[in-house]
């Protein structure tokens, strides 16, 4: 038995199927903060009171995702890419790595015994401000 429909009763019932599917939430594209900051050993000292953490120039980066919090990185400079997994600084950072089953592919370069208290901090701020300058939009 075959039932002929009229293309345009076909067009309607595929209309009202898309109108009622859930719409992708783009709300998530906007909560994501990255920002970054070039750090240098020279320079450090101006507005740090700890010590030069790493071995090298290079940047602090940061990235935000709503469910795993802000993330800090240490990326050397000369293998800031976008293939480039850099050293996490903080425990959001390795755990988000530890799921993703990634590993840093960049040159550890944290000094041995380094706080990275301060590191960290600048990290966070740079997300902070990027959320904020965001919400501002």
């Amino acid at each position: 038995m075959r039932i002929n429909l009229p293309r345009w009763l076909i067009g309607i019932a595929v209309l009202s199927l898309a109108a009622c599917t859930p719409s992708q939430n783009n709300s998530y594209a906007s909560q994501f903060v990255s920002g970054y900051v070039v750090v240098h050993e020279i320079f450090w000292f101006a507005d740090h009171d700890r010590p030069y953490p790493f071995t090298t120039s290079g940047e602090i980066s940061c990235v935000y995702y709503p469910e795993f919090g802000t993330e800090v990185y240490f990326e050397p400079a000369g293998y800031i890419h976008d293939s480039s997994i850099g050293t996490p600084l903080n425990k959001a950072a390795a755990e988000s790595l530890k799921q993703g089953g990634l590993v840093p592919n960049v040159p550890y370069s944290i000094k041995k015994g380094a706080d990275l208290s301060e590191a960290v901090q600048v990290g966070l701020k740079v997300c902070n401000e990027y959320k904020k300058s965001s919400k501002s939009d």
